[in-house]
């Protein structure tokens, strides 16, 4: 043994599936270099390898996510942020009616704090994240040999905890670090929150606020609550696309393949009673996730989707405060660079779910949503979201200006032509395939 073996303060599961769980627990090392608390470190380890349903101890998560979030401020909300936000939607949703015939979808408005906006999202979370732990679990067991998978079954079993529980400990590190950075229900895209509920987080929005010059707090809540309503007219009025986002999503997780080779080769000629053995097979890339080739395609679709959203959002509110909000350029600038950036929040998701939902062509989306409805008007513009099929491509995204340049506007067109001509479009094939389609 070298003197770094010999020192206790070292990690003897650097490179295992639970160097991870202890390094986000407050690692090995406490305070200092020393030992940790380690009746707090196993009280943590029990809750995470306690009996649950399916592969992540979700309690566990929220309790993580919540003691995460509580590091930062994340004061009650008032009555008065509460009121300032329902008046806001209020008045949001009022601008957006002379944008789009698509009705209002809020049903009802709520004002989070960070605590909260974990509860009311954990739903939709269990949804996205179970499928990518199920596959981690399932790669764990099929990279052992069958000779040792027979011979060792506990050591199976011990594998496929460790990896529930690792994943529990990143999503609830991962979700209180987001709870921070959110500033609405639908702020990364996807509709996290409760059907109809519109809701925005005043402690991220005053913090938000406050890194925008020259633009008042009351014009930031606003802008932030028709974003918040437009997401919500937009799922409202397209029934099909809440659960196709969130299926494309965790269908992508369910079908994840993880890279064990070097496990693999490894576990053939492991000595299951040799710690340092063990140490040795399970470090390598297990947990880092290799898309498939469908993959990497339906990840196209599915990132053309979110920017389609987004940009329909950017554009119906856009058309809404020109003639209301000066500040409105300013603050429309602030939140493409922040989804551009990636902040936290994308970046979290990533780490999450194993996938990067960034709108990256955000401002090519609100150009060709910009673009239809100056050529055809609002309501061909949002006809478009009838069905996925109808959906422009990440080639329309090219030339967002000449998408469907040369079709004609559907007020020209007689009531049985236009169903004509949308049954013929809807059962044209291949050809006819939409970008998110699954």
């Amino acid at each position: 043994m070298g003197p770094d073996d010999e020192n206790p303060s070292d990690n003897p599961f650097k490179g295992t599936p639970f160097e991870q769980i202890f390094s986000q627990m407050g690692g090995l090392g406490g305070a200092g270099g020393g030992m940790p608390d380690l009746n707090s470190l196993m009280a943590q380890m029990q809750s995470f390898f306690a009996p649950h349903d399916g592969p992540i101890n979700w309690e566990t998560v929220i309790d993580l996510a919540r003691r995460t979030a509580a590091q930062g401020p994340d004061p009650t909300v008032t009555s008065a942020q509460s009121s300032a936000v329902a008046d806001a939607v209020r008045l949001a949703d009022h601008w957006l009616d002379t944008t789009t015939e698509f009705p209002s979808g809020v049903t009802t408005t709520a004002a989070w704090s960070r605590a909260e906006w974990i509860v009311e999202t954990i739903d939709v979370w269990k949804v996205l994240v179970e499928p990518i732990a199920g596959s981690a679990t399932a790669a764990l067991s099929q990279a052992m040999p069958e000779e040792m998978r027979q011979l060792a079954g506990p050591l199976i079993a011990m594998l496929g905890r460790a990896s529930g529980a690792m994943v529990a400990n990143q999503v609830g590190s991962g979700l209180g670090a987001l709870a921070g950075d959110v500033l609405s229900a639908s702020d990364i895209g996807l509709p996290l929150g409760p059907t109809g509920k519109a809701a925005l987080l005043p402690t991220n929005v005053e913090a938000f606020a406050a890194e925008v010059p020259d633009v008042t707090a009351d014009d930031v809540l606003l802008y932030l609550a028709l974003r918040e309503a437009a997401h919500q007219r937009l799922f409202a009025g397209v029934p099909w696309l809440r659960d196709h986002l969130i299926s494309a999503v965790s269908e992508y997780g369910a079908g994840m393949d993880f890279d064990t080779s070097g496990m693999e080769s490894k576990l053939r000629d492991i000595d299951v009673s040799n710690p340092a053995a063990m140490q040795e097979a399970l470090s390598g890339r297990l947990f880092d996730p290799e898309p498939s080739a469908a993959q990497k395609a339906a990840l196209e679709k599915l990132e053309v989707t979110l920017a389609l959203v987004e940009g329909w959002v950017d554009e119906v509110v856009s058309q809404a405060t020109a003639e209301r909000m000066p500040a409105a350029a300013k603050l429309q600038e602030t939140v493409r660079r922040r989804r551009a950036a990636g902040g936290p929040a994308e970046q979290t998701f990533a780490t999450l779910v194993g996938l990067e939902l960034r709108p990256r062509r955000l401002r090519d989306a609100s150009v060709l949503w910009g673009s239809l409805r100056t050529r055809q008007g609002a309501e061909a513009r949002d006809g478009v979201w009838m069905s996925p099929h109808l959906l422009p491509t990440a080639a329309d995204l090219d030339d967002p200006l000449g998408f469907r340049e040369d079709s004609v506007d559907p007020g020209a067109l007689s009531e049985d032509e236009f169903d004509a001509g949308l049954r013929d479009l809807l059962d044209g094939g291949d050809s006819s395939e939409g970008p998110a389609e699954r």
